[in-house]
């Protein structure tokens, strides 16, 4: 028994040259308009910068710089002190990074494989607090970080501030369950009676073949600290991020070193996208089948 699969455009039609040549003009109309929403901002501020100020607010504005100089890009290095808020952000992010690949690495492997009591109830609120948003949780979590709990210790201006909030995330415990269900319990059934305790197991069986979603579990753990702008402003006055440090500057420099300085912002997340954009695409489709 055959199945076919419906879509917008029939076999039939495809194997005409008049729907095949309709359907790669259509496809190709698409993928541009795609390709300049997502790519137009990008362009804006990567050209914007070798601009001169004149240049960069005439009307209508220029798609091409007309003399281009990278003497925005360097000022805006100087004056905004890029490397040590660069220092600061990779610092507070990859800090972020190991402490959530702990905590909701054994979160999601106690719920999925290990069946706790309660389990279900737990990822239940888990997935709840996911409703909370998370503008309503800045004062709570303020007042928590100036006066710890039981060692009532004063995280601001401390790495711990921007760290400890960020290791609980719901959103990426879901995804490693999902992935650590589709694990079969044969192959930590046949670890376990060679002596693994869960702990071993965890380290040697599960996360060797859990890389695609420990990739995307990781680039989510650093983009959300990279692009944070209000919890690091209100916490680590200073020793400010990428975000902090160019708004705190934005008004006291010319209009094409601010783009400038934007766009060397955003440029170490594109490089690291770029690189890892098969490790998203297969980390994003692991688990979602069986067999």
């Amino acid at each position: 028994m055959t199945t076919t699969t419906r879509t917008l455009i029939s076999p039939v039609q495809l194997n005409r040259p008049r729907g095949r040549r309709a359907y790669r003009i259509v496809l190709a109309l698409v993928l541009l308009t795609a390709t300049a929403v997502f790519l137009g901002p990008l362009y804006w501020m990567a050209t914007g910068g070798l601009k001169s100020p004149q240049e960069l607010v005439r009307t209508p504005p220029t798609l091409v710089p007309a003399h281009p100089s990278t003497h925005a890009f360097t000022e805006a290095w100087s004056r905004l002190g890029m490397a040590r808020l660069l220092l600061n952000t990779v610092v507070y992010a990859g800090g972020a990074l190991l402490l959530q690949l702990v905590f909701c690495v054994a979160a999601a492997y106690s719920l999925s494989k290990l069946r706790p009591v309660l389990g279900r109830a737990i990822l239940a609120m888990m997935l709840a607090s996911m409703m909370v948003p998370a503008a309503a949780l800045v004062i709570p979590q303020y007042l928590t970080v100036l006066d710890l709990p039981l060692v009532h210790w004063n995280l601001q201006d401390t790495p711990w501030v921007i760290w400890l909030p960020t290791v609980a995330n719901a959103f990426n415990v879901f995804l490693l369950k999902r992935f650590f269900d589709s694990v079969p319990d044969e192959l930590l059934d046949a670890a376990a009676l060679d002596g693994a305790r869960p702990l071993r197991i965890l380290w040697s069986v599960v996360l060797p073949i859990s890389r695609p979603v420990l990739g995307v579990v990781s680039i989510f753990a650093l983009v959300a600290v990279w692009k944070d702008f209000l919890w690091p402003l209100i916490t680590v006055p200073g020793n400010e991020t990428l975000n902090v440090g160019v708004n705190t500057a934005a008004t006291s420099m010319p209009q094409n070193t601010l783009i400038a300085g934007l766009f060397l912002a955003s440029l170490p997340t594109l490089v690291l996208f770029l690189v890892l954009q098969r490790t998203i695409t297969a980390g994003l489709t692991a688990g979602s089948l069986k067999g």
